[in-house]
């Protein structure tokens, strides 16, 4: 629910500029469906009805949510306009979630974890500023794109793939893994995350389709494939018949 109202803020601030996007364009509020009084009663029964129920749940859950809140605001009303902090509050945001969810089962992230998520979220956000880049998005759909071009962002993509292989790399080899998952052959699942990386670089650079992350994942037939092979091979290594 507190990723929900940000999501209605950030179109409630972005409402004039979507209209100018091919695909945002259709999204409730800049395509007429939704008011803008009905989206802000929204976003405030969210944001309120949210921050009470992480309050009831537990006081640190609750730290941890108003941080992803503020954060989140402070992107929406400001942070978004300023390249590369743009990126680094999503990749931000992304990190707190896992960090709000290993508070409520009682478990402390690992820094590979925490790395991780990061890096990826740090990726996705980066394919989106190229997306916008390709289909030739200027300052008035997103401020922040003054301070990209393709050429930067692609050898940013190529540092952070770098580092996310490096991390994944070294965690499955850590005694910490082999004691926490009980196998020491769990390196076996990085050539099919390398695999996975390269495909999606692969969508991003050459068939310029990094705009929705979420409908590659569904849509494009190996990515899917290679997700449910990593899913199959890693239960394998964790669980032996």
């Amino acid at each position: 629910m507190t990723a929900s109202s940000i999501y209605v803020l950030n179109d409630l601030r972005d409402c004039a500029a979507d209209r100018l996007h091919p695909i945002k364009s259709n999204r409730p509020i800049a395509g007429g469906r939704i008011t803008l009084k009905t989206a802000q009663f929204i976003f405030v029964v969210l944001s309120v009805f949210s921050l009470l129920c992480a309050f009831y749940v537990s006081m640190s859950f609750f730290w941890i949510v108003l941080i992803y809140y503020l954060l989140n605001v402070a992107y929406c009303m400001g942070l978004k306009d300023i390249a590369i902090v743009d990126i680094y509050c999503v990749s931000a945001g992304f990190i707190l979630r896992v960090v709000a969810g290993s508070r409520l089962i009682q478990v402390t992230p690992s820094v590979w974890i925490l790395m991780c998520t990061g890096l990826l979220a740090l990726f996705l956000a980066l394919g989106k500023r190229r997306d916008d880049i390709v289909h030739q998005m200027d300052e008035t759909h997103r401020k922040s794109i003054r301070g990209y071009n393709v050429v930067f962002i692609d050898t940013c993509i190529a540092i952070t793939l770098s580092a996310l292989l490096i991390a994944y790399t070294i965690y499955t080899t850590l005694n910490m893994t082999e004691m926490h998952l009980g196998t020491a052959h769990f390196y076996m699942t990085v050539p099919l995350v390398l695999f996975g990386i390269l495909r999606y670089l692969q969508l991003t650079l050459v068939e310029e389709k990094s705009g929705s992350p979420t409908t590659l994942l569904y849509t494009d037939k190996i990515l899917l494939s290679t997700t449910i092979a990593w899913v199959i091979v890693s239960a394998a290594l964790m669980y032996p018949l």
